[in-house]
């Protein structure tokens, strides 16, 4: 079992354009809505390729009502902290390929629902537990490193944790030891203040993480670990949604490591399951055949990390 800390849910609405113009008024083509967030997307996936997955999260009010029956209804399993905040909403504005979201932040948690929801996962976690992803953004009031917090306890079981997160959240985690952190290109320049991706990642292997995977949006990914450094791509760009393609490779890490899969292969589904999830209509999503398909044309680059232009 595979277990999913969704700290910071949402309900998902996706809105589809012909063009986005700021400014002008927009007629929408299609009004997609169901739960979402980060880590519920990455549950998803696990779940939809046949991982056992629990979630584990904090949802409150009418917004989390509703989260918590659309997760019952795709057979999701959860276990959610209540709280008296509303939780949150996102609105992705999908035009020509690209999204643009709007993330709302979420309500204040206080010191016991924290504590309630890293007791939930310390249960999750001892009831036999594969891997644990720590995915997407912390809601007000939670500390820093409370993502560091939860990679303890599954180091403590030396059980695989992966963290896609941004800013003193992952820079914690790195240094908690995490086993894989996955930000996107910015994320890991906001995190690190440096600009070249080897350079910012070989930050976060010295702060402690076991290894570093960077989204690169189309043009795939880039990974720096204890075993060697790779760039991974496919020889073309997709259109579609890109809002979940970082969940689906989280989603893929995870599985990989849970399993004992090598890095190569890891890298692999990692960028082919991302892309299907471009191709799938809303985040979460992933094109099940278009990914079977599509692993067969990732290049996988193995480069040197001290010496990348070589």
């Amino acid at each position: 079992m595979i277990v999913v800390v969704a700290a910071n849910p949402a309900l998902d609405v996706t809105y589809a354009v012909d063009a986005l113009k700021p400014g002008t008024s927009h007629r929408v083509r299609t009004v997609t809505q169901r739960a979402g967030g980060k880590g519920v997307n990455v549950a998803r996936v696990l779940s939809g390729l046949g991982h056992s997955t629990v979630v584990v999260g904090l949802a409150g009010g009418v917004t989390g009502h509703q989260l918590r029956a659309e997760l019952d209804a795709e057979h999701l399993r959860h276990r959610f902290v209540p709280l008296v905040g509303e939780t949150r909403r996102t609105v992705t504005v999908v035009a020509g390929g690209d999204a643009t979201v709007f993330n709302e932040p979420g309500p204040v948690v206080d010191g016991v629902a924290w504590d309630a929801l890293v007791e939930g996962v310390a249960r999750a976690l001892g009831g036999g537990a594969t891997g644990l992803v720590c995915s997407g953004s912390l809601p007000p009031g939670a500390p820093a490193g409370s993502y560091a917090a939860l990679v303890r306890l599954a180091r403590d079981q030396r059980i695989p944790v992966v963290v896609d997160a941004e800013g003193m959240p992952l820079l914690a985690a790195a240094r908690a030891g995490a086993d894989l952190v996955k930000p996107n290109a910015a994320e890991l320049a906001a995190t690190t203040g440096v600009a070249s991706h080897i350079q910012a990642a070989q930050v976060l292997r010295g702060a402690g993480a076991g290894s570093v995977a960077v989204s690169l949006g189309a043009d795939g990914m880039l990974a720096v670990t204890g075993q060697g450094a790779w760039r991974v791509r496919l020889p073309r760009r997709l259109a579609g949604n890109p809002t979940g393609a970082g969940d689906a490779a989280a989603a893929a890490f995870v599985a990989g490591m849970a399993s004992g899969q090598a890095w190569v292969d890891m890298l692999r589904h990692a960028v082919a399951l991302s892309a299907a999830a471009v191709l799938a209509p809303v985040a979460g999503s992933v094109d099940v055949v278009a990914y079977h398909g599509l692993l067969p044309d990732v290049h996988v680059e193995e480069i040197d990390a001290a010496h990348p232009d070589r």
